[in-house]
Formats: C-alpha cells, structure tokens, sequence
C-alpha cells in the first residue's frame, strides 16, 4: 500500500496495522510534569549583562543534566508563528494526490513522507512530514528554489506560493534565533560567545512540519520513536494538544504545550561540540485519541564539510577530548544511509567512524 495513502487515513482505522505497532517496552506511560527551566531571553537579546548570566546559568543546569529547555521572549513574531501553522494546517489538509506530487525521492530528504515508510517496514511512526532545507548564504530564497526544483514547480503555481512564503519567512526567523542560542550556550559553558558562529552561520537547516494523526488505539504506536536528535540544537513549537515527552531521571516525562515559548533540545552533534558536557536529549512522541497534533521543528545544522570539534578551552579544563573530530556530513549520512536514530546514535557513529578510517587506511597499506 502506498505509504502516504496509508498516513492519510490514519484517523479513520480503528485497529493499528501491525508494521505501526510498537513493543511493549517503548510504551511505558509517562506520568509526571517535566520540570525543566523557562529561560526568558529578554534581557539577553537586549545586550544585559546580568539577564544573560542568570539565562546562561539556567541553561548550563539544564543541559548538563537531560538537555531541554525552553524559551520565551524570544523575539519571533507570534503572528508569523501563528500563520506557520496554519498554512502547515494547510497544506497536510491538502488532497493526498497533491502531498504525494511533493512526495520524497529516493536518496532526498526534502519532501512530503507518510511515516518514513520509504525507509523502515517496521515500528513506524503514527505521522506525516514535510520537510525542507534551509541556509540563508544565498541571494536566492533557498525555500522557494527547494520547492520548485527538489519537490516540484507545479506546487507553486497550484496556488500554494504564500505557503512558500511564509515557511521561508518562519526559517529566517528561526536561523536567526539558532544563531543566538548558539552564542547564549558557549556562554554558558564558558567559552568566548562567538566561538560556535562559524560553524553554523554558512549551515543548511533543516525544517520539519510533522503531523500526527488521532489515533483510536494510541497505547499501541507512537507518533515518533524514542531518539536523541543528530544534529545540533532543535527549536520546536508545539499546539496545543501536547504530546511531547522527554526521559529524564530514569523515566518519561511530559512537556505541556505553552504556546508563548520555542521547545529547545540539544542533539548529538552539540553534545560532541561541547566535549560531551550537555547532554543530547532522549524523547519522544505520543498520539492523542481525540485530537490531531502538529509541530514545527527547525533543527540547527552545522556546515556539512567543516570540522566538529569541541573548542580548545573546553578540552583544556575537561583535560580530555571525549570525541574524535568528525564532519556533519559524516552523521548525516551515517543516520540516513545506516543507522535509525535512537539514544545511541552518537556512540554507534563514533564506532563505525573508526571502522571507516580503519578500513581506509587498511586498504591505502595494501
């Protein structure tokens, strides 16, 4: 059955197909509120002083510890938050002969995907995505060229240019606040403020839009699987149907939805990069019976060909290097190519990395 058709009628099966039904073990309820610090960017983004350390003191606990956070007084327009949801509400209402017109390629991952059918045939996850690149290191608005160029010209002039217009918007508001967070974090772990920038300023993002559809068996599946994120930092906003949880002291937790605050997570490229000082964040999505639940998430990447590499400083006072240096463009493909991501996605990485070199090296000898 063709996957997207499959997503698309998720919210009218009554009994969960056995390709979508989870193991027992990655079930277990969540039962308590997540207690993890609301750090208000005002007086940072400001320029104050003492606003800054009492956010990047919040920060450090957090990260040091499982990982999350979140934001508020951030500076990105509610109104253009608002209207990112709505034309995602949009286009996943769209009729599925139009989602499946944007439908992901072999070897792409830009694009519309009904549960990431293309790439697993089992424990998949109760959603449909859509998703698309970001940088801002061109003339070109590279959302408008992804659209028509990777995912299709015909979707532009079917009427659906102010979608366009409005994710590339959300994208440059959400880069620009990466870019920021980045610098609050190396101010928190004690390094100059700007020692991250050129990693990420020339970067291509990665924008998801993820819809999970209301589900009448939701104690069977999962809208997402437990994961740490590969790359760097994930700035997500969730409605108002909440189904967020985060593994944090030995159990699953819940993340209410606040809709004045940006959910942010570290993932396993920022743990490398802080020489495994804070902590890459295990969570997960659940479904809901009743409701439908969207989010937008706006992962931070570095530039796929330079260096990850956690700063001198950090390694002199840590007195260790926790990992090899390696390329985004190395994890990348090692998620994409040969490793589901899961909690231990960074240290089967830095092992088949090792191989790899190994094996090179092995074959340059002969």
């Amino acid at each position: 059955m063709n996957s997207g058709l499959l997503c698309s009628e998720l919210e009218v099966l009554h009994h969960v197909p056995t390709n979508f039904i989870w193991p027992k073990e990655y079930l277990v309820d969540a039962q308590h509120e997540l207690q993890a610090p609301v750090v208000d960017l005002y007086g940072f983004l400001r320029g104050d002083n003492e606003p800054t350390k009492h956010a990047a003191k919040l920060i450090s606990e957090a990260c040091s510890k499982h990982g999350f956070f979140q934001v508020i007084n951030h500076g990105v327009d509610p109104h253009l938050i608002r209207e990112a949801h709505h034309q995602m509400d949009t286009f996943f209402k769209l009729p599925i002969h139009r989602k499946l017109s944007v439908h992901k390629v072999p070897c792409s991952m830009w694009g519309y995907s009904g549960a990431h059918a293309h790439r697993f045939s089992s424990k998949l996850p109760w959603k449909e995505t859509l998703s698309f690149p970001y940088h801002d290191n061109t003339s070109e608005p590279v959302v408008t060229n992804c659209f028509k160029s990777t995912i299709g010209e015909d979707f532009e002039q079917a009427g659906n240019y102010y979608i366009i217009d409005i994710f590339q918007k959300y994208c440059g508001a959400m880069k620009q606040l990466g870019m920021k967070l980045i610098e609050l974090l190396a101010i928190s772990l004690g390094v100059d403020r700007l020692c991250y920038k050129d990693l990420f300023e020339e970067g291509c993002s990665i924008m998801r839009c993820n819809n999970y559809p209301s589900c009448q068996q939701p104690s069977l599946t999962l809208g997402t699987g437990p994961h740490c994120d590969p790359t760097s930092l994930t700035i997500l906003h969730q409605d108002h149907v909440g189904g967020l949880h985060v593994f944090a002291d030995n159990r699953w937790q819940t993340v209410p939805p606040r809709l004045d605050a940006f959910v942010i997570n570290i993932g396993d490229t920022f743990t490398a990069l802080s020489n495994g000082r804070y902590k890459s964040c295990l969570h997960r999505a659940v479904v809901n019976k009743y409701k439908e639940r969207k989010s937008l998430a706006f992962f931070l990447c570095p530039k796929e060909d330079k260096l990850v590499r956690a700063p001198d400083d950090i390694v002199s006072m840590d007195g260790i290097k926790h990992y090899p240096d390696f390329t985004w463009s190395d994890l990348l493909h090692f998620t994409q190519k040969h490793y589901r991501a899961d909690q231990a996605t960074l240290p089967n990485f830095i092992k088949w990395l090792q191989s790899s070199k190994t094996t090179q090296t092995s074959q340059l000898l002969r």
